[in-house]
């Protein structure tokens, strides 16, 4: 019984790379479709679950080339792709055809989804408010000291 199921972890692991949904793989691997999402979710809190899942995604990593490198290199060369302009077409009636009307365009949505990536990347943004300070407690730290029955004040 145990190398039936030790099977079926290896089959939910290898399952739950490829799309990361913990109830699909379950399903995939053999169990039971009601019981499904709570299978999942238990096999993922299993640090031998865990270490294997680690293993596959960095053998995908491995097997497909990609790195901080490349990714960077494709969100800079889609970066350039969203910034060459392309003609605004319309259709002319008359010619029963789509025409340039003179006017171009580029995919600003796209430029500046690559660029907030990269600014990401490279630590530009911060989405954690940090508050740094002192606080000057005054005369609070003698009355403290005095409730404590510290001597020296």
């Amino acid at each position: 019984m145990a190398a039936l199921e030790q099977k079926r972890h290896e089959r939910f692991c290898q399952e739950y790379v490829i799309d990361y949904n913990g109830t699909q793989a379950a399903i995939r691997a053999g169990y039971k479709e009601k019981t499904a999402r709570q299978q999942a979710s238990a096999l993922l809190t299993n640090p031998n679950i865990l270490t294997r899942v680690r293993e596959l995604q960095h053998e995908q990593v491995e097997r497909l080339a990609i790195s901080q490198d490349y990714v960077i290199k494709e969100l800079v060369d889609t970066y350039n792709c969203c910034r060459e302009p392309s003609p605004v077409m319309q259709y002319d009636k008359e010619l029963g055809e789509w025409v340039e009307t003179g006017t171009y365009q580029f995919d600003s949505k796209g430029a500046l989804r690559a660029l907030e990536l990269l600014g990401k990347h490279l630590g530009m943004y911060n989405d954690k408010l940090q508050v740094t300070g002192q606080i000057n407690t005054g005369q609070l730290d003698n009355v403290l000291a005095q409730l404590r029955g510290d001597s020296g004040g």
